[in-house]
């Protein structure tokens, strides 16, 4: 296999999307390598599961600073990773638009619902009382509108009778452990072979 792309992954909680990636990989040939695992905040638990796989950490709190200025940080911190590709793993912060564009087409995140609905936050329970069937997530590269870039990848979950909000989001969360190392790895094998990341859809019941 070619060189495997350089994977920064950002965090800003229990970082438990990032230690699927991590683990997926280490289970097979994969396309990717996390170098470097960032965060906003010093104290997510992420950064404890992160040193545990012997991953290399970053943190730095984003209080106090102008968005542009800790993302200009960031971005030095990847860059001096070599990254290739960063991977939103649960961070909560907005990224500025300098970043985007220095990154244009190299970010991707996952998005607990079936986009282009429900982008934003509270997506379980605005699923739930729309009277939706289903309810997911998805995988897309990130653009300056929120939630509204190209989607790459779905995983539906059916929304059982007299189901929580919290319930939904267990169940969702565990696709989200498979699609998205799934899809970075599909994604960046395109950034070696050229072609355009995809991934079929799964239904889960």
């Amino acid at each position: 296999m070619a060189d495997k792309v350089r994977v920064g992954v950002l965090i800003s909680g229990r970082g438990s999307n990032m230690v699927a990636l991590e683990e997926w990989k280490r289970r097979g040939e994969r396309s990717y390598r996390i170098v470097m695992v960032g965060s906003n905040d010093p104290e997510a638990r992420g950064l404890m599961a992160a040193k545990i796989l012997g991953l290399p950490i970053w943190a730095e709190s984003h209080k106090g600073m102008e968005r542009e200025a800790f993302d200009r940080l960031l971005d030095a911190q990847l860059k001096g990773q070599e990254v290739e590709v960063v991977a939103l793993a649960g961070y909560m912060r907005l990224l500025s638009p300098w970043f985007i564009q220095q990154w244009q087409g190299r970010i991707l995140n996952i998005h607990p619902s079936l986009l282009p609905d429900y982008k934003g936050l509270d997506t379980h329970r605005r699923a739930i009382l729309a009277g939706e069937q289903f309810a997911g997530c998805s995988v897309h590269v990130v653009t300056e509108e929120l939630d509204g870039g190209p989607v790459i990848a779905q995983a539906k979950v059916r929304i059982r009778e007299r189901e929580t909000p919290e319930m939904l989001a267990e169940r969702v969360l565990k696709e989200e452990h498979t699609l998205y190392p799934e899809a970075l790895d599909i994604f960046c094998q395109t950034l070696r072979s050229v072609d355009q990341p995809t991934i079929s859809s799964a239904e889960k019941k």
